[in-house]
């Protein structure tokens, strides 16, 4: 009676899936509702939080929960950056605002993330930015990826009828992604569902109509590490208000974080999908007609090795039940259960197919 069979590399296929799931808290695909606290926003010294970054909730009850990673209620992180450091107080001398400062270091920071070297300037579509603004989706808000595609946020200050609505450019430039340090890059487009809407001709003549130079595209979109950076300036030459996204000049970082968030907020539609690879390993376990005919359970033979049951000597049967998957050790690794007893016996074979998620 066998008791091991070995596995045969033509027993064995693999494949993996993309599963799409919801990105926000309370299983929703589109964030409606934006919330962040005076704490966090209020400005008092070089190095307070508020100068880095702003945290956003789903709701304004979880503003003072301490999130929990992969768990916790923030959905994701707004900050400011500038090339020069404008907008936020230095680190060595409240007086000025030009020099080592949070908005400094949050602009060479993603640059350093993205290109290699912190020294590198953003540029979009050939116009070097001064500033830029920053979203960072909370990483326990998706699985190994946001899903291209999927990205419709909606902007808006009161000021406009038609708020824009910007995504990624993935499915209007199908297999054209740069390759970065953040993996995939996809441009940041008016329009939706990866469309980006009328030429890019038009997507980029609307931006010099509050002033005679180019601001370059809107930003880009890094869905592997979670990320959305905006140019700051094509942002200004919407028909916005001028100081929603206005560069910052002062030693303060916090009008113009909040002239970035109160867009969102008061777009309430930042809808976004993440993405799983999940791998399967298929194993086929072949049992021949003459194999397994015979169980090992010790009640099925007596002391002196015959039969307990009788009517298994001329017609030997069992029911498979489960299946052990072992190493070269013989050490258990594995056990996969049947949905129900399969009978066997010397005149049937038998297919089982094993599925391992990983």
């Amino acid at each position: 009676m066998a008791t091991y069979n070995r596995l045969n590399p033509e027993d064995t296929a693999v494949s993996t899936d993309k599963v799409v799931s919801n990105t926000w808290s309370d299983n929703t695909n589109i964030l409606q509702d934006n919330f962040t606290s005076s704490a966090q926003t209020a400005i008092s010294t070089a190095t307070s939080q508020g100068n880095f970054f702003i945290e956003v909730f789903s709701s304004a009850s979880n503003q003072s929960v301490k999130p929990i990673e992969g768990e916790g209620p923030v959905q994701y992180t707004l900050s400011y950056g500038h090339k020069a450091g404008s907008g936020s107080l230095n680190f060595t001398s409240t007086a000025g605002a030009l020099g080592n400062t949070a908005t400094k270091c949050i602009y060479r920071q993603y640059a350093q993330l993205i290109y290699g070297d912190e020294n590198s300037n953003f540029v979009f579509d050939g116009y070097e930015a001064n500033d830029i603004f920053v979203i960072n989706v909370a990483r326990g808000r998706y699985k190994h990826a946001l899903k291209a595609g999927s990205l419709n946020l909606t902007l808006d200050d009161n000021t406009v009828t038609n708020n824009p609505v910007f995504t990624d450019d993935s499915i209007t430039q199908t297999g054209s992604a740069v390759t970065t340090n953040l993996g995939r890059q996809f441009n940041l487009v008016s329009g939706s569902d990866g469309v980006m809407s009328g030429s890019k001709l038009t997507q980029t003549s609307h931006l010099t109509t509050q002033g005679s130079v180019d601001s370059g595209s809107f930003g880009f979109v890094y869905p592997d590490a979670g990320i959305l950076i905006f140019n700051a300036a094509a942002l200004r030459k919407l028909s916005f208000d001028t100081n929603t996204f206005g560069e910052a000049t002062a030693a303060s970082t916090e009008e113009t974080v909040n002239g970035m968030f109160s867009a969102i907020q008061g777009g309430a539609s930042f809808e976004l999908d993440s993405e799983e690879r999940v791998s399967s390993q298929y194993m086929f376990v072949r049992v021949k007609n003459g194999e397994y005919n015979y169980s090992s359970n010790p009640s099925y033979i007596d002391g002196n090795g015959n039969l307990n049951n009788t009517t298994m000597v001329d017609s030997p049967t069992t029911y498979i039940t489960t299946v052990g998957l072992y190493n070269d050790d013989n050490n258990l690794l594995a056990v996969a259960k049947l949905s129900q007893p399969l009978k066997k016996d010397f005149t049937t074979e038998a297919l089982v197919r094993i599925k391992l998620d990983y």
